[in-house]
């Protein structure tokens, strides 16, 4: 009996055992996640100004050049060739010129953590916005949302396209001739009818070849099988200009509502939006702007020439570039770097009101880590009249310039579903390295 006892003892502080290592190992993991959110992949600095970096975390860094002046809180300057920080206190660095470097942190000093990409950049002002813009876009082919099937017109059902389209292909090329508009491909279809087309596809980035048959339906055309669309178009928000006519919108790319990918662009347009009504966001149930696009020559603002995961990007016309459309002339600010942002009080531009207008926020969180770009910062909406209006952030709200003091450090990405008031942001940096 006192054996039975003593096996299950040790039995029980082997489990005991087991399960605080496989504690300490989650804990371990979890710190080391949380330690790397709090690092950034990349770290800007402007030319020609110090720049103090406040990390605050427990490691060291190797810093290999000669162009970046480094000094400790102790003002003790560090060698110029091979530079050794202590990233737990804050670092003066200053550089002269343009450039990228590399920056090694290591774990208690000797394993190899994480590299972060050091990059000196020229200083720029740019003017916030936060006007609601319509924006416009043709695909960069003829994009697939599904198959489907067709009733044929001897009685019997057809799909031609099954396992052969699929939804997020991107059409390019028919019988050897390119392509950008669905009508193209409808006429091809026509004029080809007896014989299987031949299309050349983007999928995945990878062009790939198709043969499809044209089935005769019960109207008399001839049809393959497949739901197409070749544009978008909705209402967001303009998050800045450049002085040489450039912008950025939205802060977060354009997606299809069916495929729920990307949109593969070939050119599209900006111009003046009207907001008509607001729907409330509430818990489970986020809000949006409605609204109508002004589209005619008067109310073109400019043209897009990228949707990419950042947001909308592209360059004002001759008219848009004089501001007018911006309802009152404003002053270029400065931008601030991920790591001039702090936790607290900030600032988002809006024109939900009709009128452009500054209203309360404040930064819960900050992320320096790049697992996601566009959701940099944690934000809750605090000011009571924009609450009151509508709710917190809603749809159409996305590239609201949010601005610390008194620079822009970022845009309005996305909302909380469960709380309306609480949404992400994102660092202004990953929408200017877009422009180009």
């Amino acid at each position: 009996m006192s054996r039975q006892i003593s096996k299950r003892k040790r039995k029980y502080r082997l489990f005991l055992i087991f399960a605080l290592i496989l504690c300490c190992i989650g804990i371990y993991i979890l710190g080391l996640k949380r330690l790397n959110n709090r690092i950034p992949d990349q770290i800007n600095i402007l030319v020609g100004k110090e720049e103090v970096l406040s990390l605050g975390i427990p490691m060291e860094a190797e810093l290999n050049t000669e162009d970046i002046k480094v000094v400790q809180t102790d003002t003790k300057r560090l060698p110029a060739n091979t530079i050794h920080l202590n990233l737990n206190e804050p670092v003066i660095l200053e550089s002269s010129k343009t450039g990228s470097y590399e920056m090694i942190l290591k774990l208690f000093g000797i394993f190899e953590f994480k590299k972060i990409s050091l990059d000196v950049i020229e200083s720029m002002e740019v003017i916030p916005c936060g006007m609601p813009i319509g924006i416009t876009m043709e695909t960069d082919g003829i994009l697939v949302l599904g198959t489907g099937t067709i009733a044929g017109a001897d009685g019997i059902n057809y799909e031609p396209a099954i396992n052969l389209l699929k939804t997020g292909d991107y059409i390019h090329k028919v019988n050897g001739q390119q392509i950008n508009r669905k009508e193209e491909l409808i006429a091809a279809i026509q004029k080809n009818s007896l014989e299987p087309i031949h299309l050349q596809v983007d999928r995945d980035g990878k062009e790939i070849d198709i043969e499809i048959q044209p089935v005769k339906s019960t109207a008399g055309d001839y049809k393959i099988g497949a739901w197409i669309r070749d544009d978008s178009q909705g209402i967001g928000t303009l998050t800045f200009v450049t002085s040489n006519g450039k912008f950025g919108a939205l802060g977060h790319g354009i997606t299809d509502v069916d495929t729920g990918g990307l949109i593969q662009i070939c050119g599209g347009t900006i111009y003046d939006a009207q907001i008509v009504s607001i729907v409330k966001g509430k818990s489970g149930e986020p809000g949006e702007l409605s609204g109508y696009i002004l589209k005619s020559e008067d109310h073109k603002l400019g043209v897009v020439n990228h949707n990419t995961g950042q947001g909308v990007f592209g360059s004002l016309g001759s008219w848009g570039q004089t501001y007018e459309w911006l309802g009152t002339k404003r002053t270029p600010v400065e931008i601030g770097l991920r790591q001039q942002v702090k936790v607290g009080p900030a600032k988002i531009l809006s024109n939900v009101s009709g009128i452009l207008e500054e209203y309360e926020i404040e930064i819960e969180e900050i992320n320096l880590g790049s697992n996601n770009l566009n959701k940099g910062m944690v934000i809750k909406i605090t000011d009571q009249r924009l609450l009151n209006l509508t709710g917190g952030i809603v749809q159409g709200m996305s590239g609201s310039p949010i601005l610390q003091n008194d620079k822009l450090i970022g845009a309005v990405t996305h909302v909380f579903v469960k709380d309306a008031a609480r949404g992400y942001g994102i660092f202004i940096e990953n929408m200017l390295q877009m422009l180009d």
